[in-house]
């Protein structure tokens, strides 16, 4: 017999407020590799090599991370079957519906993997097995949910009951969801033996989600549906229709379909899953040093114990400490107790409200043509270091309000300035005047490296009239972030 196709959809959105400052709005965690030499991101791809008649991803992300998710599969060598770009975040019951429609436009009733990109999963080979082993029950026509075999008696995590005793080898029906319980809750479902925490990872046919939900939440069906219709191709994105993906309501798949639906099923998994939903969590499940800890990047221990220790930047030093998370960035350093990781969104809640640029982005900024990281500001004048990809070129533009002095540390550019262009070398210097057409590009085949300094009367971002772009991208920002951005 034949098996059905299998496409992976890998939902993208999220901020992991909890791993801040390391995960932020403009580059959350599931972009970072916290877990291994790849990203989340890329192990999510990654970890599904082997699985019966697999097929290219569905991506599905938020718009303002589209050339991250481009080039992190770009890294590992997935061409995705589509990167569905959401104007706005509505939940992951919208995002499923928008997958399952686009993977029968054509005709086709694929089986569709649906997954986080931020999960870590210890044993591949265990996930892929069991991802087999619901294939059957999924091709019939069920609504087959993962459910994590319990380690401990966990509150912050839902639960789904069994209807009957769980079977690692096939699904089996689904009693009920559970919110997150307490304390002694949660000990009795761990001594039940039939609850499994809900990993939120699902395997269905598409035909057989999407019938579904037309039944119990059709509006999530037709704003979709019409989001798709009036989409807009954008290089290697589809851009969804902004107004009819926002008439959706805002509904987790397990709400909108898994608690309501006679056809779910749950087959446990035991595969050294974590959602890395706290720093705590990530140091449970990385591998530890004879006194416990974890150290990340520059970092020297001497006599600390149980502790997580994280370097991006600076050397940073654990001394005699026990049951601590240390994590430095280029611009704030995190130092809390393991227990009370959990609480760090509350930080990130008080930097936001305040307007605190710690709180959205770091000093690196990604763009599609490489990076950019703001060094020193002043009254009227700002100092930026900026890496450009080999073959990669910033948009034609202009200022109002600033003019720009460019120097060459590192490679090659070509800079386009009012119609003129020229060859600007390691330790030479170009000067952009206020007001002047203005590109750079670097023809080279090692990385462009350049200070910028620039001056004038307003830094804003939206001092920007941008004439052509490699990348599609209109005059607007494309992300909010402090000061004014090159692009």
């Amino acid at each position: 017999m034949v098996a059905t196709p299998l496409v992976p959809v890998i939902l993208c959105g999220g901020t992991g407020t909890r791993l801040w400052p390391l995960s932020r709005a403009s580059y959350p965690k599931q972009y970072w590799a916290l877990a291994g030499e790849h990203t989340l991101l890329q192990q999510t791809q990654e970890r599904l090599a082997g699985i019966t008649d697999l097929r290219p991803p569905l991506l599905i992300c938020n718009e303002d991370h589209r050339f991250i998710v481009a080039e992190q599969m770009r890294q590992i060598s997935v061409e995705p079957a589509g990167i569905l770009l959401e104007p706005i975040g509505r939940n992951t019951a919208p995002a499923v519906a928008v997958a399952a429609l686009q993977a029968t436009a054509r005709g086709e009733d694929p089986l569709l993997l649906v997954l986080a990109a931020d999960h870590v999963i210890r044993d591949p080979a265990t996930f892929r097995s069991t991802v087999e082993a619901g294939r059957a029950a999924a091709e019939a026509g069920r609504l087959v949910t993962f459910g994590i075999v319990p380690t401990a008696a966990e509150t912050g995590y839902g639960y789904i009951e069994a209807a009957e005793a769980l079977d690692p080898a096939a699904p089996v029906p689904i009693a009920r969801f559970v919110e997150k319980p307490d304390r002694a809750t949660a000990e009795t479902f761990l001594a039940s033996g039939r609850f499994t925490w809900n990993s939120g990872m699902f395997l269905f046919r598409a035909s057989a989600v999407l019938a579904e939900m037309e039944r119990l939440v059709p509006e999530v069906v037709s704003g979709c549906r019409s989001a798709l219709n009036n989409d807009t191709a954008d290089l290697d994105f589809l851009r969804l229709e902004r107004e009819a993906f926002a008439s959706c309501p805002s509904l987790a798949i397990d709400v909108a379909v898994m608690e309501k639906t006679q056809l779910g099923c749950v087959l446990p998994l035991q595969a050294g899953w974590s959602d890395v939903g706290s720093w705590g969590a990530l140091w449970e499940t990385s591998d530890q040093d004879a006194n416990g800890n974890v150290l990340r990047g520059r970092v020297i221990s001497e006599g600390a114990r149980n502790c997580y220790l994280r370097s991006e930047h600076r050397l940073v030093v654990g001394l005699g400490v026990e049951d601590l998370v240390v994590v430095e960035t280029d611009d704030a350093v995190l130092v809390a107790h393991r227990d009370r990781a959990q609480e760090v969104k509350k930080i990130v809640n008080q930097l936001q409200a305040s307007k605190a640029p710690e709180g959205e982005a770091h000093r690196r900024i990604y763009r599609p043509w490489g990076h950019y990281d703001g060094i020193v500001e002043g009254p009227r004048w700002q100092v930026k270091k900026i890496q450009v990809k080999p073959g990669a070129a910033l948009s034609l533009q202009m200022h109002h309000h600033r003019a720009e002095h460019w120097i060459v540390v590192r490679g090659t550019a070509i800079v386009e300035k009012d119609g003129q262009e020229l060859l600007v070398g390691e330790n030479q210097s170009t000067y952009i005047p206020l007001g002047a057409q203005h590109r750079l590009r670097n023809p080279g085949k090692i990385p462009l490296e350049m200070i910028e300094v620039q001056s004038g009367a307003y830094l804003g971002e939206d001092d920007i009239v941008r004439f052509q772009d490699n990348y599609g991208r209109s005059e607007k920002a494309d992300l909010p972030a402090p000061a004014a951005i090159p692009r």
